[in-house]
């Protein structure tokens, strides 16, 4: 499928575009991200399907089940041909009971790196983002220094270990610390629709042709926003999560989207979205969720 159908294409760095629709695979594990899948099948089904579809972009990370999705990656597509590119991430575990304690110490993210190349089965990763905050919801910027543990990640990337270096769930003092250590390809944090404080750093990343990936894209919506969404994808007759996907395409070329699905069918949902046009008059509502 021509790259154009997926929200067209962004360049991440020499060597490394990929369509702006892509997939994150954390839904493939079990409940709570924990345990493996419960149809294995389906699961191998949704990766070749997604690249079949032409999704060349794959999130992952070592502790989605704990290494369930990444071992899930490498049945389903390894050996991997030189237009799928995965991005995984570090700076946490897992624990007994599925918790998610951090663990960014450098001989923890060593450990980490050398557990994604382990389970992905490839002798270099083509991305690492270093996860940073957290934050009472889980899901926020913590202020603080970054040095160590993304200079860990540099070390590693000098040593061929690492192609290219992101963070996530940061603010734009942290994007900038770890730019002074080492070059950043892409920023992955929270924001949608109704959850819009990114928007200063996604245009300064813009600036300089650093990708943002926005993960949960429909996460935080109060009911009255969950009821404006479906009004306007009613009235497209479409669905909430489409006109979700389709308006984040439209708010920068430098956003790359990776909604997840452990269902075949919801995947092709999901990347049909790249395609969904959105009138100005429900682009108009939409954007009143989040004033």
């Amino acid at each position: 499928m021509a790259g154009n159908t997926l929200g067209g294409t962004f360049t991440m760095a020499e060597g490394l575009t990929v369509n702006r629709m892509g997939y994150g695979a954390m839904q493939l594990a079990g409940p709570g991200v924990f345990g493996p899948p419960k149809d294995r099948d389906e699961a191998i089904a949704v990766l070749r399907t997604a690249v079949e579809l032409g999704v060349d972009h794959i999130d992952t990370a070592d502790f989605y089940g704990p290494h369930v999705t990444n071992e899930l990656i490498r049945e389903a597509l390894s050996p991997y041909g030189e237009d799928v590119h995965i991005v995984t991430k570090v700076g946490a575990v897992r624990d007994e009971h599925g918790g998610w304690p951090h663990a960014r110490s450098p001989e923890q993210l060593r450990q980490q790196v050398e557990s994604n190349l382990r389970t992905l089965g490839v002798d270099v990763l083509d991305v690492v983002n270093l996860r940073v905050g957290g934050g009472p919801d889980g899901h926020s910027p913590v202020p603080g220094s970054l040095a160590e543990p993304f200079g860990a990640l540099a070390e590693m990337r000098e040593q061929g270990l690492i192609k290219h270096l992101g963070v996530s769930v940061v603010d734009e003092e942290q994007v900038r610390e770890a730019q002074s250590i080492a070059p950043v390809v892409t920023v992955q944090n929270w924001y949608n629709i109704a959850h819009r404080g990114d928007e200063p750093l996604i245009a300064w990343l813009a600036e300089q042709g650093i990708s943002y990936v926005p993960f949960w894209p429909l996460g935080g919506f109060n009911p009255i926003q969950s009821d404006t969404l479906d009004t306007v994808a009613k009235e497209l007759g479409t669905l909430p999560q489409a006109v979700a996907l389709a308006w984040l395409l439209r708010q920068s070329p430098n956003i790359l989207l990776i909604p997840g699905t452990s269902s075949v069918a919801h995947l092709r949902e999901n990347v049909a979205a790249a395609s969904l046009e959105l009138p100005e008059d429900a682009l108009a509502t939409l954007d009143g969720i989040g004033a």
